[in-house]
């Protein structure tokens, strides 16, 4: 197995967590991973991507160019300049309460997730990204959904683990979303 992901979006929304989550937990699970940020001049606000890869072979470099299995997509801007790098075949996540174009490829298994309004029913739009890793977890598999929640220790520490119960219903609700 071996995924290559981008994921997508405005800086502040949970880009760069969605990226170290998933590869801290494929490091739980004794996985090779690279997780390789990018951000656009401001944080907040501006463009904000990473390049997340875990496998159960080495990883020979850490940069997608064109050959990504899954692209995870928060904003239009990062639809329109990612949809191109997934492979034939490959995964492509909308989240769709940001997005009303649709994917313009038609080789690719497309996912349309209301990712901030399932957010908002849960009454955190921070959690917007945890609906949307819990739609991909469950269509890839790549890492338990139990090993993002021991990552979710490691990256925020103790201070933010009383916000563990919401990601948790979060990655549950994503994950739910795509079951139905």
């Amino acid at each position: 197995m071996q995924e290559k992901v981008i994921i997508a979006g405005f800086g502040g929304q949970g880009v760069m967590s969605m990226g170290q989550l998933l590869t801290y937990a494929g490091m739980i699970e004794n996985k090779n991973v690279s997780w390789l940020p990018s951000y656009g001049p401001e944080m907040r606000g501006g463009t904000a991507n990473c390049n997340v890869m875990v496998s159960d072979n080495l990883i020979g470099s850490p940069i997608i160019t064109n050959d990504a299995t899954t692209g995870i997509v928060m904003n239009l801007p990062s639809l329109i300049k990612f949809e191109s790098d997934v492979i034939p075949g490959g995964k492509l996540l909308i989240n769709s309460s940001l997005i009303d174009k649709k994917a313009e490829r038609d080789d690719l298994d497309v996912y349309y997730v209301p990712a901030n309004e399932i957010a908002n029913e849960l009454g955190n739009i921070k959690v917007a990204n945890m609906v949307m890793l819990g739609a991909y977890l469950e269509l890839t598999k790549a890492v338990e959904t139990e090993s993002v929640i021991e990552a979710f220790k490691k990256v925020f520490g103790e201070k933010k683990a009383k916000f563990i119960p919401l990601n948790r219903e979060a990655l549950a609700k994503g994950a739910a979303y795509i079951n139905k």
